[in-house]
């Protein structure tokens, strides 16, 4: 397998090495970067993955990434490397995974990866990250009528850094403290880092304007913690998830890079669950 990846962060090397874990070797690795992170990137590949693949690269932009011809691409990298090079990507018919879902908040952008990947004939593939049930929840929507409310409960570390640190004194909290309740177009949007299961549950669901989201702080949390309940013509369910953090960034649940590399091997193996 050909395999390209935007970003090289947390879930980029924790992919990476779970994938060599796993013994998935590939044909070729491309890693796209900031033109002032190629040196760097470049030895950080040579000195940890080196056999992981046949062949490594890095390169600054999409263009140089298609060159390579990857046989699938895997974001990682935020909002902003959603808007700068996936929509090329999948214009040229390659498929992505898409990491930073909640990206897709954004109205006009959502609509231009999806006719992206019309044009390219590709698939824009959205895993279902630190949160399970997407799957009923996708075909719930069919049906219409959909009530959707998440409450995503971390730590107080995990919330440095966002807008919940003007709201809170995060360090000296000592009891539970709901900091944000909205739509998850407005988490995605407040708690880009945060939010993607938000977005993923909209997306999957009611949309971004008519899912509730809640969002928590809590000193007592070990890990981080989704909710969701569901009420439609057809079912009933709620479902929560505690996640271990990833290691070096609590923001991320670190089952969001197991589901990423379940994309990769329903991909590439005989049988895709």
């Amino acid at each position: 397998m050909r395999l390209a990846l935007i970003g090289f962060g947390n879930i980029a090397t924790t992919l990476l090495g779970l994938m060599a874990d796993t013994k998935l070797h590939l044909e070729h690795l491309t890693v796209l970067v900031l033109e002032e992170q190629v040196e760097e990137i470049r030895s950080r590949l040579d000195r940890s993955f080196a056999g992981l693949a046949d062949s490594l690269e890095v390169v600054t932009d999409a263009t140089a990434l298609l060159a390579t011809r990857p046989g699938l691409v895997v974001e990682c990298a935020g909002h902003g490397a959603v808007a700068a090079h996936v929509p090329s990507v999948l214009r040229a018919g390659t498929s992505v995974v898409l990491v930073s879902i909640g990206a897709l908040a954004d109205a006009a952008l959502e609509k231009d990866l999806r006719a992206a990947a019309r044009d390219g004939s590709a698939r824009l593939i959205l895993p279902s990250g630190a949160i399970g049930g997407i799957d009923l929840l996708a075909a719930l929507g069919v049906a219409g009528g959909l009530s959707v409310r998440y409450r995503g409960t971390k730590p107080p570390r995990a919330w440095l850094g966002t807008p919940a640190e003007t709201l809170l004194d995060l360090p000296g909290l000592q009891e539970p403290k709901t900091f944000f309740t909205g739509t998850a177009r407005e988490a995605a949007r407040d708690y880009p880092k945060n939010a993607n299961v938000a977005a993923t549950l909209a997306l999957a669901g009611a949309g971004f304007d008519a899912t509730a989201v809640e969002l928590v702080a809590d000193p007592a949390a070990s890990g981080n913690i989704h909710e969701y309940r569901v009420a439609s013509p057809l079912a009933r369910y709620s479902i929560r998830i505690e996640n271990q953090p990833s290691a070096g960034n609590a923001k991320t649940s670190v089952t969001t890079v197991y589901s990423v590399l379940r994309e990769i091997r329903n991909h590439i193996g005989p049988v895709a669950i």
